[in-house]
């Protein structure tokens, strides 16, 4: 018998793409992800300004998209297939979530090479989650996950084995 409670699932699958700035680059990036993705991406805005890279508190500087259910178990299928089904292990944070980088969106079935686009890269960020981690999160009676309850890395790494036939590699 086994408690449902303790079952692992993948929450979200957020995918990133960094362009550093704003103009043609970063429109160049939304394509991408909505020719990837096959959604709208949201842009992301400085927190802080860096002089050093040019960046201004406010100024988009990226974009990302979000994908649950569904739609994210099919995409992290593609995505691990290009990385040939092989994770590291420094891929995965203390609470079992893991994520790595593509390096080229062409690299997906059916994508082609635009020369207009030119190549662009992008990050993929997985979150996993049990029943229950809306306790932490609701706006009444809030209350902390128990230790006994959290995704340890160890937990992580063996059901993306299981779910998805990856070899976590060191």
């Amino acid at each position: 018998m086994s408690d449902v409670m303790r079952d692992i699932r993948l929450e979200k699958v957020v995918v990133n793409i960094g362009a550093g700035d704003a103009g043609e680059r970063l429109l160049k990036a939304v394509k991408v992800l909505a020719m990837v993705t096959g959604k709208k991406p949201v842009r992301t805005i400085a927190k802080t300004t860096n002089r050093d890279l040019g960046i201004r508190e406010g100024q988009d500087i990226g974009c990302k998209v979000t994908l649950r259910r569904e739609e994210a178990e099919e995409f992290v299928k593609k995505a691990l297939w290009i990385r040939e089904n092989k994770l590291a292990k420094w891929s995965f944070d203390p609470e079992g979530n893991f994520s790595f980088g593509i390096q080229d969106y062409t690299d997906f079935p059916g994508m082609k090479y635009d020369p207009e686009i030119g190549i662009f890269g992008l990050d993929v960020c997985i979150s996993l989650s049990r029943p229950g981690k809306r306790v932490r999160i609701r706006r009444v009676m809030k209350r902390s996950i128990p230790k006994d309850h959290r995704i340890t890395t160890e937990e992580g790494q063996e059901f993306v084995r299981s779910k998805f036939n990856i070899e976590v590699v060191d």
